[in-house]
């Protein structure tokens, strides 16, 4: 899996409190994340009928967050304010008014959204979010 190389100091990318950027050019770089999977979200609203509700508010997250910047569970709660930041990365996502709940591990580093459950408010309950 490809991250930038980040040298402190010198080196082609810099890691500064302000963001990433290129120390040749000085322009700010932007990583996208990588959402994984997007099956497991179109499977989910494919299963059942009444989950056929999910697929708009599904689509609209997984769009944001593939264009998104995430390098701190700060960035995601800027974004998403009532998304529950979980420890070990763990995030848990309201969709379609807490009617769905989406829950991730994110790989802040290497930019990447591991999709670890999809399910309604009431699934969701019979479930352990920090370790599924």
């Amino acid at each position: 899996m490809w991250a930038p190389k980040m040298v402190v100091g010198r080196g082609w990318w810099k890691k500064q409190a302000c963001g990433t950027y290129c120390s040749h050019i000085g322009s700010g770089v932007r990583f996208r994340m990588r959402v994984i999977a997007k099956r497991t979200l179109r499977e989910f609203w494919e299963r059942h009928p009444r989950n056929a509700a999910a697929k708009t508010p599904l689509q609209d997250w997984y769009a944001q967050a593939s264009a998104a910047d995430w390098a701190t569970p700060a960035a995601v709660k800027a974004q998403f304010g009532d998304a529950s930041i979980l420890r070990a990365g763990r995030v848990v996502f309201n969709v379609a008014g807490n009617k769905y709940r989406l829950v991730v591990k994110i790989n802040y580093p290497y930019r990447v959204v591991y999709v670890r459950f999809v399910g309604t408010h009431e699934e969701y309950d019979r479930i352990d979010a920090n370790t599924v």
